[in-house]
């Protein structure tokens, strides 16, 4: 099944979300569930993103609508980037 990269900044109501409600992050995960997809690993992470998320969907339509969904939430911003597995990615070059 494909692989997707999914990084997460909050909003600030996504950090005010997430401070009176930490287990949301799990209710969100298993939202993407419901959407297609799967949350095969995650990060909180310091810096330029809050989280980061390895994502196996069946297609990019799929991301692309736990993308759209989530981000219309306005608790957060969004960057989903293909993961390509290296040996697959040797044989292209």
């Amino acid at each position: 099944m494909p692989t997707y990269i999914m990084l997460t900044t909050l909003t600030p109501e996504g950090v005010q979300t997430i401070k009176n409600n930490p287990t949301r992050i799990r209710e969100v995960n298993r939202e993407v569930e419901q959407l297609g997809a799967k949350v095969k690993a995650q990060w909180a992470t310091l810096g330029e993103f809050d989280f980061v998320n390895v994502i196996e969907a069946p297609d990019e339509k799929t991301i692309a609508r736990v993308s759209l969904e989530l981000g219309s939430r306005g608790t957060g911003r969004y960057e989903t980037l293909v993961a390509i597995p290296i040996d697959d990615f040797i044989g292209l070059v």
